[in-house]
């Protein structure tokens, strides 16, 4: 399970650190794509196996079905780990996430997600501030 906010910068040519306690988890390859909310999701092999069973089952005769899943593979990239731990990430992935330097890497249960720290900022704020309504709007999921 990924869990926790870890700061990294990302250098000039798109490499960044993976935290240590997510790299035990990854393995030796991992796939990143675009992700919802301005910033990119990384998954290890298999639940990445497990997500594409379920986009398969996704109706080709459903425009927005179609579109989604263009966006979402379109920009998946396999990565492996370099001796530092660091992934280079294609400027197509730096760019919907305007990654340029500071980003923040957070473990979100099955994968974990990369942001900007700007992104994350705004976006942390927000969940913060309206946290009790978000937890009020999801009783029927017993949580």
């Amino acid at each position: 399970m990924f869990m926790g906010e870890f700061e990294h910068s990302i250098d000039a040519k798109g490499r960044l650190i993976i935290p240590a306690k997510f790299r035990e988890q990854l393995g030796e390859h991992f796939v990143v794509t675009r992700g919802m909310d301005g910033c990119l999701f990384g998954y290890p092999m298999s639940e990445w196996a497990t997500l594409q069973d379920k986009l398969k089952t996704l109706p080709v005769n459903r425009k927005d079905a179609r579109a989604f899943v263009r966006f979402f593979y379109s920009a998946a990239t396999e990565c492996d780990l370099d001796k530092q731990g660091r992934i280079n990430l294609p400027q197509t992935l730096r760019t919907h996430a305007d990654l340029t330097k500071a980003c923040v890497i957070v473990g979100v249960a099955n994968r974990f997600e990369i942001w900007s720290a700007e992104r994350w900022a705004t976006f942390s704020a927000s969940a913060e501030a309206n946290f009790d309504d978000i937890a009020e709007n999801l009783i029927d999921f017993d949580l």
